[in-house]
């Protein structure tokens, strides 16, 4: 006899859950429903809270970036594009997906641990009972936080990201620091600043309305709670390269004359 299929717990299901969720989330910004003392709650878990791994992995992986594309730029003599690369690469997209991944890790995953945690010892059912929207109580504060930490994480994640690059040129192909900020500043446009903080939006609302959506239609123990977190994150991270690469067609892609 095969088992019986709970179409609740089906991934499918829950991604559609999600976006109702997101659409319900938007209805209650525009009537101006939220909690703002949960808000200032739920920016410190995502940014000061979550800062440290965002700034010691960009760090690194910049310095692993600028050692592995300086190696062959040097090798051809184009030590002055060596910023530029990083800058395209780098800047562009690693970075953002890093840290976007790297708070998807730590916060979605709080985000649908705890809001499980209440659904399966009825936490949820008893602010119906006091007349509480949960949306309003518990998931729109999480996703204003994290829409708005978010971008601010990834500059500061960039920015560590830049000085990691030029140590590590300075350090292993003896490329003067201002030669590699020159070339950075002289590749990035003031619209790819732009681009770098709607990324940092869009992810941050994601990575809330994914850990939050998870965490709602939770069904059963512990043992689900915990499942519902790790489920929540990898649905968070296909999500994220998905929308990377939408973007990246809409905003980069050039025509072919």
């Amino acid at each position: 006899m095969q088992p019986k299929v709970n179409l609740e717990q089906l991934w499918i299901v829950r991604c559609f859950a999600a976006v109702l969720l997101f659409g319900q989330v938007w209805l209650r910004l525009v009537q101006g429903k939220t909690y703002y003392r949960k808000i200032l709650e739920h920016m410190v878990t995502t940014g000061p809270a979550s800062i440290s791994p965002v700034l010691l992995v960009n760090g690194f992986a910049g310095m692993i970036f600028t050692i592995q594309t300086a190696r062959e730029l040097v090798r051809f003599g184009a030590v002055s594009t060596v910023g530029g690369a990083f800058a395209l690469a780098y800047c562009r997209e690693l970075a953002p997906i890093l840290t976007a991944s790297i708070i998807a890790g730590q916060v979605g995953s709080a985000f649908a641990a705890e809001i499980g945690a209440m659904r399966v010892t009825e936490q949820i059912d008893a602010l119906h009972m006091l007349k509480t929207d949960p949306i309003d109580y518990l998931v729109v504060p999480r996703v204003i936080a994290c829409s708005l930490m978010m971008p601010i994480m990834m500059i500061f994640a960039i920015l560590v990201g830049i000085i990691g690059g030029a140590f590590a040129a300075a350090q292993f192909y003896q490329i003067i620091p201002e030669i590699f900020l020159e070339s950075v500043r002289s590749f990035l446009e003031p619209s790819d600043l732009s681009i770098i903080l709607l990324k940092g939006f869009l992810f941050g609302v994601m990575v809330a309305v994914i850990g939050c959506s998870w965490g709602l239609t939770t069904k059963g123990g512990a043992k689900e709670v915990g499942e519902s977190a790790t489920k929540a994150v990898v649905t968070t991270w296909i999500s994220i390269f998905i929308m990377d690469f939408v973007l990246a067609l809409v905003l980069f892609e050039k025509p072919v004359l």
